[in-house]
């Protein structure tokens, strides 16, 4: 994810329309913060972060203000316990994303080998292409 957003971007990307916020409604403190940021990150990336650190302050800043939360909150939250497993999963039911499947695998594997140049293999474009194979 980038690091600097500018508001408007920020205002695209990250604000909660309000059938949203209902999601968060029955959340409280760093839940209802880490859920918020989690939501918003998936349904940009469509995949969540692999570490706190991969979300930009500005962005934990701006979901604060919508969810009424305290941004310190969001370094208490677990996303790796039951409860944030859970969460997780909630998301991903929000957006209609199921389990990668054994058939998924096989056919971004078989694009990948077909689209590796052993040569001159770019990366990054592999890997966004990959993810949006997944999508």
């Amino acid at each position: 994810m980038k690091r600097n957003w500018e508001i408007d971007e920020l205002i695209e990307h990250f604000t909660f329309l309000p059938h949203e916020l209902k999601l968060i409604i029955n959340k409280a403190g760093a839940t209802r913060l880490g859920f918020a940021v989690l939501f918003k990150f998936f349904q940009l990336e469509a995949r969540f972060p692999s570490n706190k650190t991969e979300i930009p302050k500005v962005i934990i800043d701006y979901i604060s203000k919508q969810t009424d939360s305290d941004p310190s909150l969001f370094n208490s939250y677990i996303w790796t316990d039951r409860r944030g497993k859970y969460h997780k999963a909630q998301i991903r039911d929000y957006f209609g994303f199921t389990g990668t499947t054994v058939a998924d695998t096989e056919k971004v594997t078989a694009w990948l080998n077909s689209h590796i140049n052993h040569h001159n293999a770019d990366y990054e474009y592999l890997k966004d292409t990959a993810y949006a194979k997944f999508r």
